[in-house]
């Protein structure tokens, strides 16, 4: 077990127990008051678990990424562009186009992922910042953007969205990095 999943990990039972309609009681205010939203949502949002399909990845994000692993919610995919650390969390929700999209539930798995994912991606890293943003306006389908940000880097202090042509990880260079990631965000 990492030492975020170590750290974060007491939250997952309580968001299990959410997840699955039991009672708030004894929850910290917070979570309760997450339980309350999931409760009081419209009951259109509910899904027959037998009617719903398996996640399809947008082919362009598949063109585009390697596959690091799984979390709860997301897919964490590495963006094959060595210009930039830069990673994607992918909710593997099918139809989600905006976060509100997502329910609260998700919602706040997938705050809690990216809390997970750039705090290794910046520890790993030595990065000055973090950038996080979920544009969508070429690939519809949500998906959140974690970048590994440097002093000097190219584009520096400028966006990395449409900043020259991308330039591919060398195979034993990606794969090393996405091995890093991997040990760093997922339990052994």
């Amino acid at each position: 077990m990492t030492r975020a999943v170590a750290r974060w990990g007491c939250f997952l039972p309580d968001l299990t127990r959410l997840a699955s309609g039991s009672s708030t009681t004894n929850l910290p205010a917070s979570i309760s008051a997450i339980g309350a939203l999931i409760a009081s949502r419209a009951p259109s949002e509910d899904k027959d678990l037998d009617t719903m399909r398996a996640f399809e990845l947008d082919p362009r994000l598949a063109r585009d990424t390697t596959t690091i692993g799984r979390l709860g919610l997301c897919e964490l995919r590495l963006i094959n562009d060595c210009r930039w650390p830069w990673l994607i969390l992918v909710p593997q929700r099918n139809d989600i186009i905006e976060f509100h999209d997502l329910t609260p539930l998700d919602q706040t798995m997938l705050t809690f992922e990216t809390g997970l994912v750039s705090k290794a991606l910046k520890s790993l890293t030595g990065a000055d910042k973090i950038n996080i943003g979920s544009l969508g306006n070429i690939v519809p389908m949500f998906h959140l953007h974690i970048v590994a940000r440097r002093d000097g880097d190219p584009n520096w202090p400028g966006p990395v969205w449409g900043y020259g042509k991308a330039e591919a990880y060398e195979a034993e260079a990606g794969a090393r990095f996405a091995a890093d990631i991997r040990h760093a965000v997922l339990p052994a």
